[in-house]
């Protein structure tokens, strides 16, 4: 997720609501990038394009790639950097206003898809033969193919590897390793053996799922036994203080903050942490799946962006012979190492993951990764806000987690 970065170097993403208020029809975006400056002689078409990459190194190189792509189509690209994309695409889509070219954050698609204000990039000739499947379906929306991801990422787990060999721990692969490790790591309120960011946003949704769908649990019932165990599992880390009550307010820069200074001996996290670890100088870390359930398989949220194209009559054409070269191996390659996202094509993941050995874990188990709009569709903004509401009761001890997960059942459904 990082779940992409915005105009605020976090990933996360802000509550998602499940209707879009007519308020504020003309939001400010960030500014242009260095993409072309517009219609210039002799050019045909120009294309409107929006996205909220506003750091770097990602403003850079989608400027710089859409102006290639932009180049071999023929066409020149208007840029915009808008930080609530999400509530900007649906107004406008409501009004038939879309941008040519979007890039949202993939949980987004189903919902924007419904307002019918899309391009079927699958019959307009996009191929996504031989993409993982999990990250095809995130594109999907009623059997049609709206968007495609150029890559993708999800959360694996952090460890220190000078307090884990002080302490004689190996990093866990089982819940009931994480949960030893993580109290033998604990030293009071100065070191805690696990950190995580579940506040009360999307972003905390998308960190618990990564103990959630590796339980084996579903977005269709909250309440399973499958939810129970994981979100326990969460409890008791807190319960024991091997984790700190701030993982409540914390967001996922706040946990690779307090992992770089030492006051965490492991974490959960994305690959996009990595750059502020190397800028840190800190070298002594391993990176390995979530753990999992003994038995089970290591299983997240899948985060990162999909290439989706304004229904605009003749500028359609040219928007999707934009996206299919931004989605291009060349260009998914480059864009991973520019942005530690992981390729969607599996060859060319292998490929990513041999010249960048830290990317290894999330390469091993992006196929495991679940899409979280597959089950539930463009409803996923009332589940997501169900679940985080959940873990904010069961983590902050005012309901137990079987209760707030049946409450979380009941909000998502009525």
């Amino acid at each position: 997720m990082r779940t992409s970065v915005k105009c605020r170097r976090t990933r996360s993403i802000g509550a998602l609501t499940a209707t879009v208020s007519a308020v504020g029809l003309l939001l400010t975006a960030c500014g242009g990038d260095g993409s072309p400056p517009g219609p210039t002689e002799g050019s045909k078409t120009t294309l409107t394009e929006m996205d909220y990459y506003s750091s770097e190194p990602g403003r850079s190189a989608m400027a710089k790639q859409l102006t290639r792509c932009g180049k071999l189509a023929g066409v020149t690209i208007k840029r915009q950097i808008v930080p609530d994309l999400r509530t900007k695409v649906l107004q406008l889509a409501n009004s038939r206003a879309l941008p040519d070219l979007i890039l949202l954050d993939n949980p987004d698609l189903q919902q924007l898809a419904a307002t019918g204000a899309l391009v079927d990039l699958g019959a307009a000739g996009v191929k996504t033969v031989g993409l993982y499947p999990n990250i095809v379906a995130a594109g999907k929306y009623r059997g049609k193919q709206y968007g495609v991801a150029p890559g993708v990422n999800q959360l694996a787990l952090y460890y220190n590897t000078s307090m884990l060999a002080k302490a004689g721990v190996k990093p866990p692969a089982t819940w009931d390793e994480l949960r030893i490790a993580a109290k033998k790591l604990t030293q009071g309120d100065k070191v805690h053996g696990i950190g995580f960011a579940v506040p009360a946003t999307e972003e905390g949704s998308f960190q618990f799922e990564s103990f959630f769908f590796s339980a084996g649990a579903s977005l269709k019932k909250l309440d399973s036994p499958e939810a129970v165990s994981a979100l326990s599992l969460l409890k008791d880390l807190l319960s024991s203080g091997s984790a700190p009550k701030d993982v409540l307010s914390w967001n996922q820069m706040n946990v690779g903050e307090q992992f770089i200074n030492g006051s965490l001996a492991m974490m959960i996290n994305g690959p996009w942490e990595l750059p502020l670890l190397r800028k840190a100088g800190m070298k002594d870390f391993g990176i390995a799946p979530v753990p999992a359930p003994a038995g089970g398989t290591s299983s997240g949220a899948l985060g990162g962006e999909v290439w989706a194209a304004g229904s605009s009559g003749d500028k359609s054409r040219k928007a999707v012979e934009v996206i299919k070269c931004m989605v291009s191996k060349g260009n998914s390659l480059e864009w991973a190492k520019l942005t530690n996202y992981v390729p969607s094509d599996p060859k060319v993941a292998a490929e990513f993951s041999a010249a960048m050995p830290t990317m290894k874990a999330f390469v091993e188990t992006i196929g495991s990764a679940k899409s979280r709009t597959a089950e539930v569709g463009p409803d996923y903004p009332m589940y997501s806000q169900a679940l985080w509401t959940a873990v904010q009761a069961a983590l902050s001890g005012s309901k137990s987690p079987s209760a707030a997960l049946t409450d979380a059942q009941k909000q998502a459904t009525q």
